[in-house]
């Protein structure tokens, strides 16, 4: 009996907890490996960490004054639309679809099951088959929960938010107490140039920037958030501030108590800095870090299927995606649409190979999300935006982006290659579909017919109150 669409649940607190728990998942007990196996000694991967931390810093902002000015939800998606206009944003809808959000999700729930089974095969590495399952297990409840309710998923995130910074609690105090009492060994020759390789550092910055991604979220739900105009800048440059104090202690303390090659040598650093510094911990950290995953997962699922949900509703998607479940309020079709293609990457995938995947793309469309910063303050100069960011942050976060995606086709262009070519692909079905609109004659009521039989199976309706 009452009207359809999504509520504004989204609090200052909530907002400042979706943040968090997106950036500390993963990130920081997978990426230190990446970063020094790139950077190729410990000063410089500390240096990458601190410029992908100022570099999150910049984006954040600069997404912070679009979520002022473009007020429906989306994020990449709806910034690239309203700025660049409708075929950059296909393309990035049918990457991150077919290849960013899968691949960042699968690497995501990898490290989930890595972590939750860790404590009961150690001192050995946990077999290949059981952590895939469990990775499964793991996303396929975070999809039930967010198909049930928004409430219930936001209490998880803002609970397993407190959880994520316990566990970065337990790293960071033993290792600032061993650094206090003069172990500093593993310090020595922190910035030999000799290992230093500049081809490589753009991989350096994907596996850093890796662990902060998630600091655009709050724009994926920008209808659903109470005060957006004040919430969002406040979220963003809290939870940002906190997350790069947060990683460089981190870093610090993982490099006081572990050498170098004891980093490139673990599958799971947070789990060999506690077998080094308090074995008591031993079974209590592995489980810390894989809850912080698990909120990760909870934080991409609820964000992405609003990216589907706006994306439906602005015909670029099949209507379906933007219905909304007559009870929960939830847009079921949008959250379940991802099932598919993260089991297939969690079945196939390694982390690593993953990770160079998916960033090629990511960075690509960010950049081009902030170029429209640039593009929609000289079309409308006369937009009055309640939080503005000088105008050097957009240019310079713009062109590093940039520079940093055509510097990796020199570092790993293969894994690069696959990412482009995924993007480019987009072309011809946005020219047969989108522009053109050539269908087969029985297309249309094919889709119909699917449409409304699912409607029924599914029980969701268009949503009936605007919210933007």
């Amino acid at each position: 009996e009452e009207a359809i669409f999504l509520r504004k649940k989204i609090t200052l607190l909530r907002a400042f907890s979706l943040l968090i728990g997106s950036m500390v998942g993963s990130g920081i007990f997978i990426s230190p490996k990446g970063v020094l196996k790139n950077s190729g000694t410990v000063g410089f991967s500390l240096v990458v960490w601190f410029a992908c931390g100022l570099l999150s810093m910049f984006g954040a902002l600069c997404y912070a004054e679009l979520g002022t000015r473009i007020t429906k939800s989306g994020g990449h998606y709806i910034y690239i639309l309203e700025t660049l206009g409708p075929l950059p944003s296909f393309l990035f809808l049918w990457a991150e679809f077919f290849a960013i959000r899968p691949a960042n999700s699968a690497v995501v729930s990898l490290a989930f099951g890595r972590y939750m089974l860790e404590p009961f095969f150690a001192p050995c590495a946990a077999p290949v088959p059981a952590v895939k399952l469990v990775s499964l297990l793991g996303y396929y409840m975070v999809l039930t929960l967010n198909s049930w309710s928004v409430t219930w998923s936001a209490r998880l995130q803002t609970a397993l938010s407190v959880v994520k910074l316990l566990a970065l609690a337990l790293i960071i105090v033993p290792g600032m107490m061993l650094l206090a009492q003069g172990h500093t060994e593993n310090f020595q020759d922190a910035f030999d140039r000799e290992l230093l390789v500049l081809d490589k550092l753009p991989l350096a910055f994907y596996a850093g920037m890796f662990a902060y991604s998630g600091w655009f979220q709050a724009s994926f739900v920008r209808e659903e958030l109470v005060r957006p105009e004040r919430n969002i800048p406040l979220a963003v440059i809290i939870s940002v501030i906190t997350v790069i104090v947060g990683y460089m202690l981190t870093n610090v303390s993982y490099y006081t108590v572990l050498g170098t090659q004891d980093v490139l040598a673990s599958p799971a650093v947070a789990v060999s800095f506690v077998q080094q510094a308090f074995k008591s911990l031993i079974s209590v950290v592995p489980v810390l870090v894989a809850l912080s995953c698990f909120g990760t997962m909870n934080g991409g699922i609820f964000t992405f299927s609003r990216t589907l949900f706006v994306a439906s509703r602005e015909g670029q998607w099949p209507p379906l995606f933007s219905m909304i479940h007559i009870r929960r309020h939830t847009p079921l079709p949008a959250v379940m649409l991802m099932f598919p293609l993260v089991t297939a990457m969690v079945c196939v995938g390694d982390i690593y190979h993953l990770m160079n995947f998916f960033s090629f793309s990511r960075w690509l469309f960010i950049g081009l999300a902030t170029l429209g910063l640039i593009v929609h303050r000289h079309r409308h100069p006369e937009l009055h935006s309640p939080f503005k960011v000088p105008l050097f942050v957009p240019v310079s976060f713009t062109i590093i982006c940039l520079f940093t995606v055509a510097m990796s086709f020199y570092s790993d262009p293969v894994s690069i290659s696959i990412g482009c070519t995924m993007v480019l692909s987009g072309f011809p079905v946005y020219y047969v579909i989108i522009h053109r609109q050539i269908l087969f004659p029985f297309f249309p009521h094919l889709s119909d017919y699917l449409t409304h039989k699912l409607q029924l199976l599914l029980e969701v309706v268009q949503q009936e109150i605007k919210t933007y």
